[in-house]
């Protein structure tokens, strides 16, 4: 392949990228275009946030004249775009306050400005724009762990055993009374008005989140507070509680109506993709797919809009569901790959009928 064609396929991924994040976010960045490309995970960039990592290009998947020619790529489609260039600050919260984030290997001001700056879309109105700067210079809320087993604080030496708060700083684990969180108090997760009352009139608080071995994912417990403010959050709570169960009623009815038109829409979309498909068959699809805080594909933004790539991934998992030995296999012991593969002809046989 010739030096010509490499440089018009980079180019082709990197437009690709970034007209992708553009039209999801209504603006994108550098980050947005290496991780679209498939050149930066996700992983290495929350590494990177949380200071495990010196600089972000050292995750970066290509050599420095890739990534340069890259960036040189998106910022020419964004000037031509006409996006609007905001420079945005990305630090780390540590116990000491803030740490600037390090992009490049060089750490050279215009090559760190270049990667800092993000592109917005000129259709948002000035006021969106003005809520999109503050979010993304929102500084990061400090993070601590609640451990699953035992571990020992790296300056004081003292044991903490399972269910212990601790703070990781530079890769060691701190007590939090070395973090200087020591006073603070644990809030749980649940009340949401509480939570937010008490985060916002406390001047120091941390986010606690914790690892789940089945999702394998950390998982947010509660907020640390100070405990002036959680008596001042819990005051203002009990002051307006009726109105506030009021008001979730009333949003529990909206949501309601509007679960119904989707889950209505989507089975009216089934049923132009899958005209074969039996009626009641598409009642129940639709609902099992659309349902809400399930984390299936009917609730993420491609299932809301109907997006046929999506919905046929839910009548491919329900078909696979009801009409397949697939989870008689997963009881047997069978790894979920193979079962995939095992029943995968049945799939395709139900689909096609479904499709005539």
């Amino acid at each position: 392949m010739s030096n010509s064609d490499r440089q018009s396929r980079l180019e082709e991924r990197v437009i690709r990228a970034a007209e992708s994040a553009l039209s999801r976010q209504q603006y994108v960045s550098a980050i947005d275009v290496f991780c679209g490309m498939g050149l930066l995970l996700p992983m290495h960039v929350d590494s990177w946030r949380k200071g495990r990592v010196d600089c972000l290009e050292r995750v970066i998947q290509g050599n420095l004249h890739k990534i340069s020619s890259s960036m040189e790529i998106f910022r020419r489609w964004a000037r031509e775009k006409g996006l609007k260039p905001s420079e945005t600050g990305y630090v780390r919260r540590a116990r000491s306050g803030t740490i600037p984030l390090q992009f490049s290997k060089s750490g050279d001001p215009a090559i760190e400005k270049n990667y800092s700056t993000h592109y917005i879309s000129p259709a948002l109105s000035e006021r969106k724009q003005e809520k999109l700067q503050e979010k993304l210079n929102r500084t990061p809320q400090l993070v601590v762990f609640e451990i699953l087993r035992g571990a020992q604080c790296s300056e004081c030496g003292v044991g903490m055993g399972e269910g212990s708060f601790l703070l990781m700083e530079a890769e060691q684990p701190l007590c939090l009374a070395c973090a200087g969180l020591g006073d603070l108090e644990f809030l749980a997760a649940g009340d949401v008005a509480l939570t937010r009352r008490a985060s916002k009139h406390s001047s120091r608080n941390a986010v606690v989140v914790r690892f789940s071995r089945t999702r394998k994912r950390y998982e947010r417990q509660g907020v640390l507070v100070e405990t002036s403010a959680l008596e001042k959050a819990e005051r203002e709570c009990a002051e307006d509680a009726d109105e506030r169960a009021a008001g979730r009623a009333r949003e529990a009815v909206r949501r309601g109506q509007e679960d119904r038109k989707l889950v209505a829409r989507m089975a009216k979309q089934i049923g132009v993709l899958f005209p074969g498909c039996p009626a009641h068959e598409l009642a129940t699809i639709a609902e099992h797919t659309a349902a809400r805080g399930s984390g299936r594909v009917g609730r993420t933004e491609m299932g809301r809009n109907l997006e046929e790539h999506a919905l046929t991934a839910a009548v491919i998992a329900a078909v696979r569901h009801k009409h397949t030995d697939y989870d008689k296999l997963l009881e047997r012991g069978m790894d979920r790959g193979t079962a995939r593969q095992t029943v995968g002809d049945k799939i395709d046989e139900v689909l096609a009928s479904w499709r005539t």
